[in-house]
């Protein structure tokens, strides 16, 4: 038996070393020995090479301003085990956490024994499932990687979301984008509606033949439904929403074009389970979506230095990153801290990152995934990139009128999230 969070990232670390190991065979097992967990309650399922967060925090935001209980499953998380899995946005008390780990340790054991080892996504995911049984009206299930065999894979949702494909992953998912594509498409469930955010359009014959031999009604964005005149506005955005002869006026705090796709897709994911599921209030749907924030997505956490936080982890994310930066910052003196895991097209990031700062600094954080920082400059033109100490930098911070940018993998902006929290500047 485990009796803290401490014991259970040992036994965590220890398991790391057996890899990544994509298939499902295993989650049923762990989920039958539980009595199937993951029927007791509807989901929303979302899978995406970016924009899963935003979007499941878009819908999470509306449904909760309309007293519906809302359980999320998300990854990576900022907060250790227990953030991966929440009800109402407050997280897994570490006792549950606890309790349902051992629940499942006598099955863990079983399949050890039989060289069919969980990973440590399959378990924290059973838990969540686990967690939310008969305790939620709806869950929010992010994928972790892919999705036809991603551990999320194996529950029956209400609505299936793909919000946007791109390379990343390829070791897994595969070398061009149709292959992700159809690893993304395998959400789709047989006469389950799919909401398809922006979409590649060499993506879209592999998602629409998926959906056609499951009969599933897809929603596609710019096809079925559209935003339009959209106009940013200090820290805001403004735009009219339109769905058939609807037209919503909606405004959203989170900066960048990437998120007015974002919240157009969850418009229509909620339109689709209100007009099915869940009657909404459409005043409070729009309040909440003009209030929603997320942790690491163009998150600014300073104000004198301006200090903003964006997980742009893989190319396609610091095109967006990228785009935001100029068209809110063009005229301002900026610098970039950045740092990654080693198995991402970090090299290709930098590159793209070069023209838009006035200084480039490459830092790396604790993590047995990290990328080293030195590793990154000898890729890199020497006269154009630091190295650094990213807690070294933020103590040094000095220029009141500069912008400050920590950019890369999720769990190197949750730590420069919290140090900086922490600290106080």
């Amino acid at each position: 038996m485990f009796r803290s969070i401490e014991q259970v990232e040992t036994f965590f670390l220890e398991r790391r070393t057996l890899g990544i190991k994509p298939g499902l065979d295993r989650m049923y097992i762990l989920l039958e020995s539980q009595l199937n967990p993951q029927k007791k309650f509807k989901t929303i399922h979302i899978a995406g090479t970016n924009g899963k967060g935003s979007t499941l925090t878009f819908i999470k935001a509306a449904l909760l301003a309309n007293n519906y209980k809302v359980g999320v499953f998300t990854s990576p998380s900022l907060t250790g085990f227990t953030g991966h899995m929440l009800i109402n946005d407050l997280p897994i008390s570490e006792e549950h956490f606890l309790l349902y780990f051992n629940q499942l340790l006598p099955t863990i054991d079983e399949l050890d024994v039989d060289k069919m080892h969980p990973t440590e996504f399959e378990i924290i995911t059973a838990i969540a499932f686990m967690y939310f049984a008969e305790k939620v009206d709806i869950a929010l299930i992010e994928t972790g990687m892919g999705g036809r065999e991603d551990t999320t894979n194996c529950i029956q949702p209400i609505l299936s979301i793909i919000t946007n494909i791109a390379m990343d992953h390829a070791n897994f998912l595969g070398d061009t984008l149709e292959k992700i594509a159809y690893q993304k498409a395998g959400i789709i469930k047989p006469n389950i509606p799919t909401v398809v955010g922006a979409v590649e359009p060499t993506c879209l014959p592999v998602i629409y033949k998926e959906a056609a031999a499951k009969s599933s009604p897809i929603y596609q964005l710019n096809k079925d439904f559209f935003y339009e005149e959209n106009t940013s506005v200090i820290d805001r955005q403004i735009f009219n929403w339109n769905y058939k002869e609807l037209v919503y006026p909606i405004e959203i705090g989170m900066r960048g074009l990437h998120q007015v796709e974002n919240a157009s897709t969850a418009l229509m994911a909620l339109k689709i389970i209100n007009d099915h599921s869940f009657s909404l209030n459409w005043e409070n749907v729009f309040t909440a979506l003009s209030l929603v924030q997320l942790a690491g997505r163009f998150e600014k956490v300073h104000e004198k230095p301006e200090i903003i936080l964006d997980g742009a982890h893989n190319p396609n994310g610091m095109e967006a990153f990228l785009d935001t930066v100029q068209s809110l910052y063009e005229n301002k003196k900026k610098h970039l801290i950045f740092a990654g895991f080693r198995d991402k097209e970090l090299v290709k990031m930098l590159k793209m990152a070069l023209p838009y700062f006035n200084t480039v600094s490459v830092t790396s954080f604790e993590n047995p995934r990290a990328e080293k920082a030195e590793n990154l400059m000898e890729c890199l033109p020497s006269n154009m990139v630091r190295l650094g100490n990213w807690k070294q930098i933020i103590k040094e911070i000095k220029h009141q009128d500069d912008i400050y940018f920590f950019a890369g993998s999720l769990a190197f902006i949750g730590l420069v999230r919290a140090f900086i929290k922490n600290k106080k500047l």
